[in-house]
């Protein structure tokens, strides 16, 4: 289920946007990022299927950027590349810090990837989901131009 905002176009996943596709399109400018905004997102509740953000459910690994809430194309950890961090760093005006919720633990992601999003300008923290819903929430209640990358955390296997 694609979770969409009113303002937001049809989305499709029909290309993965590449580093090298910077230079090739037109960076997205969202105005109502501004830090005057007073509809900041707020993330009320996770679960092993999924969150609710502001009242819309979205199934799966999320992507929370003030206004819109996207499905996120990961499944793991393991998928947080360059590709799947584009979104992030393409957005007008640029947010300020990103939180990655990377599931029930807290994962270590490759350095590489860390310091490809710190060079964009994005300070970034990596945590466990639902702490990373916990940051995320404080960072945009104090007006900061924050994103989210969430991966609901999953029950552990017995």
């Amino acid at each position: 289920m694609l979770s969409r905002c009113p303002v937001c176009p049809s989305l499709a996943r029909s290309h993965k946007l590449g580093p090298a596709d910077d230079e090739m399109y037109q960076k997205t400018s969202l105005t109502v990022m501004q830090k005057e905004s007073d509809g900041s997102p707020m993330i009320y509740s996770y679960s092993s299927r999924g969150f609710n953000v502001n009242g819309n459910r979205v199934f799966g690994p999320c992507a929370v950027m003030p206004p819109a809430i996207l499905q996120w194309n990961v499944s793991s950890y393991k998928d947080i590349t360059e590709d799947s961090l584009a979104l992030f760093h393409l957005l007008e005006p640029h947010i300020e810090i990103l939180v990655l919720g990377t599931g029930a633990h807290t994962e270590r992601l490759d350095p590489s990837i860390l310091s490809f999003i710190r060079k964009k300008g994005i300070a970034v923290e990596v945590q466990d989901t639902p702490n990373a819903c916990a940051t995320f929430n404080f960072l945009a209640s104090e007006g900061r131009i924050t994103a989210a990358g969430l991966i609901p955390p999953t029950p552990p296997v017995e």
